[in-house]
């Protein structure tokens, strides 16, 4: 690829961020749009802006900007939780160490790649990118101990910066632990598994186990009920009867049976369904039992014990694990046996190698589109269409990065679906799963595809055997670049505008307020796609490591999307999306055992790129570097790792006592009646089959009138905030 085709691909994605980046600005100060870039904080208030005309709405503004810049770590902690943390932790530590990359490697090792052969430079804009990689160098320069001596101090300093980060990660997630707001997952167990008898109830069962083994710890329990349909049609009828006007005073009636609608395009009218009697309904679900159960303990320290321990000699009866935080609970698959889990997670993961094999092909043609040079060559018909330099230019430099971006669309749904036919029980779980899965999806056909395609382009007459794949992606890396700072600018500078811009969100309100004619739904918010985010940033820290000291030219152009990414992703934690739960940094170790993976696979490239140019020196000290990361990776495991997968006993008994001492403990008991409700928001639903033990005495009896519910209790903690932003001080 010329010069010339990747700055019309950059001249493309730079006109639309400044495009979208202008409208967002002004977007976001009309009140019609309020709901759709300040989504978070609108459900926070529960209000919405009056209409007002200010000409200043319809200026663009660079001062959110400067608002996303200047929140702090604590605001962001606060407003988004520790995992919008360690995300945004990813790309400080991004920006830092390729800060550093670009300086050493534009200034040290690319004008050793452009000079190095005595040949006649044509202008800038004329040259073929491959001139500034590693591949313009001669074989056995004395020259490549700049790249070696280069790779150690990148490689040195995303360790220690690595490190640092790791470190300051696990410290939140301490302080996380001990938050003044009681988790209520701390003394939940969720127990599977539960062997069925003839005689008893699995609530017996439950009650009479955790009696026997663990007398001096077992509070309660909950047993899960196999009740997926009535659970769904209870949520609607909430949520419906939440969209009812609190103003008209209207109730449901529950012996009507038929409620008549005007459709909002037609006019026609609608029956409801007949409501279903509470007592079917609780009938119905005493009689559908499944083999799971919530068990509650006096203490943090019980559950982690109960938690961690073998319950029976057989592993597939009694499986006890610490239960997700009550709104992180994923309902639909707790009822799933959990014996029939390894078959699901096996199928899945066979699914997802099989999608990942078949998505090969359009990877393939979509890089045939960035080899058009040398593929019209082989097929003449296209000689015609890039007659035309314009043509050229766009199909090699933008084309490819465009078709690929927009088949990865429907990547991120069919993984989510695989991740849920696993079985989770929790919604972090199941978007870890789907995050891990994006991950190797996009490594494997983004780069590891991408480059196998583009050796099979440039060897398409060659006598080459299956022996020489390894050296062949060794020598092919430079000139996949090219592609590579394509897919950056389409897949990371445009879809940062994309994002900033709320596209899908502004597309959807639009529809709802002047098609649908529907009201404005404030209660509805959406999570931050951690399972689509974190795996993009992963791979651009993936091909900016494997991509610095061979073709260094990436640089620039990955720092730009580090800065944005920066700017865009803290403004819309702060503003659109809402934390429902927070796993406590868990998608930090994702992200350094995949930053690990990067330096070392690096440093093997950087190898057979070494041993191709015949540099033995260059190559035999690359070889200690790759152990050098090797055991720094398993001293971080053993330094930080086990914080991330279990919590501390010391610091769990300290807060049991220190809650015993102030009074606290029998108020967080009592909190955990209602902490785990299957039917939320259905009073008339009584867990009648609770048993208790102990001496605590409010334990046989339930909720008085007049103490505040648990939501109740929620709200009056958490400080009121205020709707106040530079951009809409004016609006009343």
């Amino acid at each position: 690829m010329k010069i010339s085709a990747l700055l019309t691909s950059a001249g493309i994605n730079i006109g639309l961020c400044v495009l979208f980046w202008s409208l967002y600005s002004i977007l976001r100060k009309q009140p019609a749009f309020v709901k759709v870039y300040f989504g978070r904080r609108i459900a926070e208030e529960r209000r919405l802006l009056r209409e007002a005309f200010i000409l200043e709405r319809f200026v663009p503004s660079p001062s959110w900007i400067v608002q996303a810049v200047k929140c702090t770590e604590e605001e962001i902690l606060a407003a988004a939780g520790l995992d919008a943390v360690a995300f945004n932790r990813m790309l400080v530590f991004s920006i830092r160490i390729f800060s550093l990359s670009a300086i050493l490697c534009l200034f040290g090792i690319l004008p050793l790649h452009y000079f190095r052969r005595n040949m006649h430079h044509l202008e800038i804009h004329s040259e073929q990118l491959h001139i500034f990689t590693v591949s313009n160098v001669e074989v056995k320069s004395r020259w490549l101990w700049v790249h070696c001596v280069v790779l150690y101090i990148i490689s040195g300093v995303a360790c220690i910066l690595l490190y640092l980060e790791y470190r300051h990660i696990a410290r939140l997630r301490l302080l996380h632990l001990k938050r003044a707001t009681p988790n209520p997952g701390q003394f939940t167990v969720l127990v599977r598994g539960i062997p069925k008898t003839t005689k008893e109830s699995c609530s017996s069962d439950v009650g009479d186990f955790f009696t026997k083994y663990h007398t001096s710890s077992y509070l309660f329990h909950q047993v899960v009920y196999k009740a997926g349909k009535v659970q769904k049609i209870m949520t609607g009828a909430k949520k419906a009867c939440g969209k009812l006007d609190p103003s008209t005073d209207t109730t449901l009636d529950q012996s009507c049976k038929v409620i008549t609608y005007r459709c909002c395009l037609c006019g026609a009218s609608s029956n409801s369904l007949q409501l279903l009697p509470n007592d079917e309904v609780v009938q119905n679900i005493y009689n559908e039992e499944c083999a799971a159960a919530f068990v509650f303990f006096k203490t943090r320290y019980g559950a982690l014990v109960a938690s961690d321990l073998l319950q029976t000699s057989n592993p597939m009866e009694w499986v006890t694990d610490l239960a997700p935080e009550p709104n992180d609970m994923y309902w639909s698959n707790i009822w799933l046996p959990y014996k029939q889990l390894w078959i699901r997670r096996i199928a899945m993961l066979l699914g997802s190698i099989v999608f990942m094999i078949l998505f090969v092909l359009p990877v393939t043609f979509i890089q045939g589109l960035s080899q058009l040079d040398q593929l019209h060559q082989k097929l003449p018909f296209l000689n015609g269409v890039l007659k035309k330099p314009y043509m050229f230019e766009l199909v090699t430099g933008y084309l490819p990065s465009v078709i690929l971006l927009i088949f990865l669309y429907t990547v991120p749904p069919i993984m989510m679906l695989f991740s849920t036919l696993e079985g989770p029980t929790s919604h972090s779980e199941r978007k870890k799963s789907a995050c891990r899965k994006m991950l190797y999806f996009l490594i494997w056909n983004v780069f590891f595809v991408s480059l196998a395609s583009g050796t099979v382009i440039n060897q398409l007459n060659s006598s080459s055997t299956t022996k020489d794949i390894a050296v062949r992606l060794a020598s092919v890396i430079p000139g996949q670049t090219t592609f590579f700072i394509t897919y950056v600018l389409t897949s990371g500078w445009a879809s940062l505008s994309s994002e900033l811009m709320q596209l899908f969100g502004l597309i959807w309100n639009f529809i709802r307020k002047y098609i649908l004619r529907m009201k404005e739904d404030t209660t509805f918010v959406p999570t931050f796609p951690y399972h689509t985010e974190v795996p993009k940033v992963m791979l651009f820290i993936l091909l900016g490591f494997s991509c610095s000291v061979l073709a260094p030219l990436i640089l620039p152009f990955l720092l730009v999307y580090f800065f944005l990414g920066y700017v865009v992703y803290r403004n819309q934690l702060l503003n659109v999306y809402r934390m429902r739960y927070d796993t406590g940094g868990l998608y930090w170790p994702i992200a350094h055992n995949t930053v690990i993976f990067s330096l070392v696979l690096t440093q093997i490239i950087c190898f057979g790129v070494f041993g191709l140019k015949r540099s033995p020196v260059a190559a035999g000290f690359t070889i200690p570097l790759i152990f050098f990361i090797l055991v720094f990776n398993q001293y971080c495991r053993t330094q930080f790792l086990p914080l991330f997968k279990t919590f501390p006993a010391k610091d769990l008994i300290d807060m049991d006592r220190e809650d015993e001492r102030s009074g606290r403990m029998e108020h967080i008991h009592h909190g955990l009646r209602s902490a785990y409700r299957q039917f939320p928001g259905t009073e008339d639903i009584k867990l009648e089959k609770i048993l208790t033990v102990g001496n605590d005495e409010d334990q046989d009896e339930g909720h008085s009138s007049s103490e505040p519910t648990e939501e109740e209790t929620c709200q009056d903690k958490e400080p009121r905030r205020d709707l106040s932003h530079p951009t809409l001080k004016r609006l009343s």
